[in-house]
C-alpha cells in the first residue's frame, strides 16, 4: 500500500513538472505571438494546457473579441453610409462590393497564369516540331508579355520598397553610429536632417527622374528605369528616421562601456560591434520599423507619378479608368495597402525581438 501512495505521489509530481514545463514553453512563445500579432493563440493554448478557463476567457475577450467587435462595428457603419454618398462613380461601395471586386482580381489572376502557361506549352510544342524536323535553327523562346495581374503589382511593390529600404539602411545605419559617436559628425549631418527630412515625395520624384534617367542610361529587366525612380525616392524619404533614432541610441549608451573599451583599447570596428551595437539595436530597430512604415506609404505616391507598374500605378489607373467598379478596386486596393503595411511592421517588430532578445530577458 505503501508503494502504491508513493508511486501515485510520483506520478502526480511528474504531472505537475510537465504541466509547468508546458507553461514555461508558452510563455516563451507568448512574446512571439504578440509580435506577429497573434496574441490570441496564447490564452487559447494555456486553456488546453490546463489553466484557469475564465482567466484566459478575460484574456481572450481582450486581446480577439474586443478587436473584432471594432472591425466589425466598422463594417456595419461602412455598410450603411456607404450608399448614402453618391459619387461622380455612383454611391461609395459598400463591403459587398469591395469583397465583390477582390474575387475579380483574384479570377483575373489566375485567367492571365492560364493563358501564360498555355502560351508556353504551345511555344515548347512547335519548337518540338521543329527540332523534330532539324529545324533547331528557328528555334525560339519567348516570355509571355501580358498584362501584369493585381498580385503581380503587389510583387512589384514589395520588390520596390525593400530595395528602397535596404538602400536607406545602408545609408542611415553608419551615419547615425558616425553621428552618435562623434560630436563633430553630429553638428555637420544635423542641420541637412533638419532641412531634407520634411521634404515630400512630390517634390523629390521630379529631381530623382532626371538624375536617374540622366545616369541609368541602359535599364535591365529586372530593373527598369520608373523602379529603379519609385525606390530611389523611397529611399530619400525613408532613411531619416533610422538615422535619428541609430544616432540616438548609439549616443545614449553607458559611458562606462566606452571607457571600458579605450581600457581595454579595442579597435573602433570591435567597439562598435561589440560594445556599440548590442547597446543600440533596440532603438536601431524602431527607426528601421518607422523608415519601413514611410518608406510603404511613400511608395504609393512615387509610383503613381512614376508608372512603376505597382499597387500606387494600379490606384491612379482605375482612377483615370473611371468605370462603375473602379472606386471598388480603389478600395480593395486601399486595404491590401494597409494589411500588408500592418504586416510589414509586425515582421519588424519580431525581427526586432529576434535581435534584442537578450536585452528582453
Amino acid at each position: 500500500m505503501a508503494d502504491a501512495t508513493y508511486t501515485t505521489g510520483n506520478d502526480g509530481a511528474e504531472r505537475a513538472a510537465r504541466k509547468e514545463r508546458m507553461f514555461q514553453r508558452i510563455n516563451r512563445a507568448a512574446g512571439w505571438f504578440d509580435a506577429l500579432g497573434l496574441a490570441f493563440v496564447t490564452p487559447l493554448l494555456k486553456i488546453a494546457a490546463g489553466d484557469s478557463v475564465s482567466e484566459q476567457l478575460h484574456e481572450l475577450k481582450r486581446v480577439l473579441l474586443i478587436p473584432l467587435m471594432g472591425i466589425a462595428l466598422f463594417i456595419a457603419a461602412w455598410g450603411v453610409l456607404a450608399p448614402q454618398v453618391q459619387t461622380s462613380l455612383g454611391a461609395i461601395p459598400g463591403p459587398v462590393a469591395v469583397a465583390e471586386q477582390a474575387g475579380v482580381l483574384w479570377q483575373d489572376h489566375l485567367d492571365e497564369r492560364a493563358k501564360a502557361a498555355d502560351f508556353y506549352e504551345r511555344q515548347d510544342e512547335r519548337n518540338a516540331k521543329l527540332i523534330a524536323a532539324g529545324k533547331e535553327d528557328k528555334v525560339k523562346y519567348r516570355t509571355y508579355t501580358g498584362k501584369p495581374t493585381y498580385l503581380d503589382q503587389i510583387v512589384t511593390s514589395l520588390f520596390t520598397v525593400g530595395l528602397g529600404f535596404l538602400i536607406a539602411t545602408a545609408i542611415a545605419v553608419p551615419l547615425g553610429i558616425a553621428s552618435g559617436l562623434s560630436r563633430t559628425v553630429n553638428g555637420a549631418i544635423n542641420p541637412l536632417i533638419q532641412i531634407f527630412k520634411p521634404v515630400s515625395p512630390l517634390a523629390w520624384l521630379p529631381i530623382v527622374t532626371m538624375i536617374v534617367s540622366a545616369l541609368y542610361v541602359n535599364p535591365s529587366d529586372l530593373m527598369p528605369k520608373s523602379l529603379v525612380i519609385s525606390a530611389v525616392t523611397v529611399t530619400l524619404c525613408s532613411l531619416w528616421p533610422t538615422l535619428i533614432n541609430t544616432a540616438l541610441g548609439v549616443a545614449s549608451i553607458d559611458k562606462d562601456l566606452v571607457n571600458v573599451g579605450k581600457v581595454l583599447q579595442l579597435s573602433t570596428w570591435t567597439t562598435i560591434r561589440k560594445l556599440v551595437l548590442p547597446s543600440a539595436l533596440p532603438l536601431i530597430f524602431t527607426g528601421l520599423r518607422l523608415s519601413l512604415g514611410v518608406g510603404w506609404m511613400v511608395l504609393i505616391a512615387a509610383e503613381m507619378l512614376a508608372q512603376n507598374p505597382g499597387l500606387g500605378k494600379f490606384v491612379w489607373d482605375e482612377f483615370q479608368n473611371g468605370s462603375s467598379d473602379s472606386l471598388a478596386r480603389i478600395m480593395v486596393a486601399v486595404f491590401t495597402i494597409g494589411i500588408i503595411g500592418f504586416m510589414l511592421d509586425r515582421i519588424m517588430y519580431a525581427l526586432q525581438q529576434a535581435f534584442t532578445f537578450s536585452s528582453n530577458r
